[in-house]
């Protein structure tokens, strides 16, 4: 019986084994980028969408810069370890908006980290400055 016992243990660690492995990554919480921006994300509602804040460390205006809304939301799709997503944030301070869209990624190490891409979109005053409006 202690062989039968001894056996069940290691099979059942091998079949847990596999899912510790593949951590899934959460995109809820407070995210920190390299040039100290921070946003928090709130909880993902039943269709994937969420709200949150970001607080940017960089800014070309002169204003004061201050904490700005964002809203997104998550691919569920057959429920990914490592989901996509899209978000926009409505600046505070400025006459801009912000998109970003990217993944979620668990590395080597188990830590979890965001990947995206962004466009601004500042205001303009006329059609004719529309090619500079966006970066």
């Amino acid at each position: 019986m202690v062989h039968a016992t001894a056996f069940l243990l290691v099979l059942s660690l091998a079949l847990v084994a596999p899912g510790l492995s593949a951590r899934k990554c959460v995109l809820t919480g407070r995210w920190v980028n390299d040039l100290g921006s921070n946003m928090t994300i709130g909880a993902l509602n039943g269709k994937g969408e969420f709200t949150g804040s970001y607080h940017t460390a960089v800014s070309a205006t002169s204003n004061e810069i201050r904490l700005s809304p964002l809203q997104g939301s998550q691919h569920r799709m057959n429920e990914k370890s490592q989901p996509t997503f899209g978000f926009t944030v409505n600046w505070s301070f400025s006459d801009s908006t912000t998109v970003f869209t990217g993944q979620c990624f668990v590395d080597e190490e188990g830590k979890e980290v965001l990947k995206t891409m962004w466009l601004l979109r500042s205001h303009v005053d006329n059609l004719k400055d529309d090619w500079k409006a966006t970066r």
